[in-house]
């Protein structure tokens, strides 16, 4: 059942929603319901952002290694591991703050349109259930959405209603939709609080019963680096250090006087847009992401979503398709298989087979994979159905399966929902026949 439906466009100048009220009877009910949207804005013009990645990809990045952190480093771990920690990164030639293209120093936050100065507000009475629906519709930012003081209650992903989940706290990236509960039992303000995956802006609301009222905006977390399991995936998940993984065509060998596991992926095509191998990507799904493991607060998971209702199509994959994400940040280049858009051939579906989808991230970004027209129905690492999705975050040297039923003729598109990685060439056709 579908209950929320919504598109998104977005020229130079205006973003816009368009919200269809589903024809049977919502089996949410709530005193109040309240769209939240939040985006990204730059003054800048978007094809002037995209030429300055291509000439240096990370030159919105401002929370990279520095001394202080050296010195930090030091003082935590002793001297020679400070010093292996820095030599393993730079013979990676990578970048451990390398969370997110874009950053508050090009980028402004913005919810319902609104500065994070402007705050937007919503009003409730006490004791009131108040829905939520959170639309994510930046271009390149991942949002993390808590409100200090309120449990949220998830009960709604990609339009499609969950097992309520409770938590504190998600993180969705573009074209995703989360729906949530909220019952404020006191006369209070809450701040709706959405932090940047790369910890360097935010946007804010507020839930009030006065608008007098205000409440406080708490401060950004730390930034954190990015971890050797999000490099290379299972092999170092699984505590073992540095195997499994190619860089740029040469082994790893000896970074950290650990043998290198090498296997070659026969279907994937490895060139100068490809700097990056995870031979051993790992398959859980109880991973909240970098900078939210274990920050005292309960962060949903892709775990923790069970769509109601089944699979809509009970059959099991009549064949098996993989496709890697991949890329090169020097070049920012962005791919699938090693292929930009341009370079590629379509993907084709026979009309009403069922196939059994893999997604093997072979980079060190999230990405958000977008696949028009058709459901995706993400499997759990053993192979049962877990949650139905038409967006599918996969996270840094991470594997995800999911079975698609393709049940709409036509050509769509299949792409990553980050505005610059899907012009830089990670998007594929898709042909239903």
């Amino acid at each position: 059942m579908v209950s929320l439906t919504f598109w998104l466009s977005r020229t130079n100048r205006h973003v816009w929603c368009h919200i269809i009220e589903p024809a049977e009877s919502d089996r949410i009910k709530a005193d109040r319901d309240y769209v939240v949207q939040l985006s990204d804005w730059t003054d800048k013009d978007p094809m002037d952002v995209f030429a300055k990645l291509k000439k240096q990809s990370d030159y919105y990045n401002y929370n990279q290694p520095t001394a202080i952190d050296f010195f930090k480093d030091a003082s935590d771990m002793g001297l020679e591991k400070a010093l292996s920690k820095r030599r393993m990164w730079n013979r990676a030639r990578m970048s451990p703050t390398d969370l997110a293209d874009l950053s508050a120093a090009t980028y402004t936050y913005l919810m319902n349109g609104t500065t994070p100065a402007g705050n937007w507000t919503g009003l409730f009475k006490r004791g009131e259930c108040i829905r939520l629906r959170f639309i994510s519709s930046g271009t390149q930012t991942y949002f993390d959405v808590r409100i200090p003081g309120l449990k949220m209650t998830v009960v709604q992903v990609d339009g499609q209603d969950v097992e309520p989940v409770t938590v504190d706290e998600f993180r969705f990236g573009p074209g995703e939709t989360y729906d949530v509960i909220v019952e404020p039992k006191d006369d209070r303000a809450y701040t709706i609080f959405a932090q940047t995956l790369g910890r360097t802006g935010y946007a804010r609301g507020t839930l009030t019963p006065n608008l007098e009222l205000k409440a406080e905006v708490p401060e950004i977390d730390p930034a954190e680096w990015l971890t050797m399991a999000d490099m290379m995936g299972a092999m170092m998940h699984d505590g073992m250090d540095m195997q499994g993984m190619q860089h740029n065509g040469h082994n790893m060998k000896g970074m950290n006087r650990m043998p290198t596991v090498k296997v070659n992926h026969a279907k994937t095509e490895y060139g100068p847009s490809v700097d990056m191998r995870v031979d051993t990507p790992r398959t859980n799904l109880d991973d909240p992401g970098i900078g939210l493991r274990n920050n005292g607060r309960k962060v949903l998971t892709y775990a923790d979503l069970h769509t109601i209702g089944g699979p809509i199509d009970q059959r099991d994959g009549e064949r098996e398709l993989e496709l890697h994400l991949t890329g090169n940040m020097e070049r920012y280049t962005w791919s699938l298989d090693g292929l930009e858009f341009g370079q590629s051939t379509p993907i084709h579906f026979k009309h009403n087979e069922r196939v059994r989808v893999i997604l093997h991230n072979d980079t060190m970004m999230t990405h958000p994979m977008h696949l028009h027209g058709l459901w995706s129905e993400v499997l759990s690492p053993g192979g049962d159905f877990q949650t139905r999705r038409h967006t599918i975050s996969v996270q840094p040297a991470q594997r995800i399966s999911f079975l698609v039923t393709a049940d709409a003729l036509g050509r769509w598109a299949w792409h990553c929902h980050l505005l610059y990685h899907m012009d830089a060439g990670m998007f594929r056709e898709v042909v239903v026949a």
